[in-house]
């Protein structure tokens, strides 16, 4: 596989997981990763691929209804054929909201699992203005 293509196949991760997130779909979210991943976001954390399904099921019936993302890959770099970290900067935008609520840099970790490219590890972090 060239890096053009394992780019392609990791950030088609992320598309698809947003995807699932435009659609409110908790479970789809949760398929994009590992049994054991784990969310690491302030004040959340997730320790696997359940409670980050309960956490977007949570979300997605309250605060986070209707709300889109916005997601900017950084840079994908690679750790032999089966991981890659890719670095992004984003937000949430609640409904009825035209602009991010806090934009924040976030750490991806995926790994290969059956030639299947999955979310091992998320964490994020606010992006400070200035």
């Amino acid at each position: 596989m060239t890096t053009m293509t394992a780019d392609k196949a990791v950030l088609g991760v992320l598309d698809s997981m947003y995807s699932a997130w435009a659609a409110g779909d908790a479970d789809a979210i949760a398929r994009h990763y590992t049994r054991d991943a784990t969310v690491v976001m302030p004040g959340v954390f997730d320790p696997d691929r359940e409670a980050v399904r309960a956490f977007f099921a949570a979300g997605f019936a309250g605060r986070l209804k209707g709300s889109t993302t916005i997601d900017e890959p950084q840079q994908v770099r690679f750790y032999g054929p089966d991981t890659a970290v890719v670095i992004s900067t984003g937000g949430i935008v609640l409904a009825g909201q035209d602009s991010v609520m806090r934009q924040v840099r976030a750490t991806w970790t995926l790994v290969r699992q059956d030639g299947e490219w999955l979310i091992a590890a998320y964490a994020n972090a606010p992006v400070e203005p200035g």
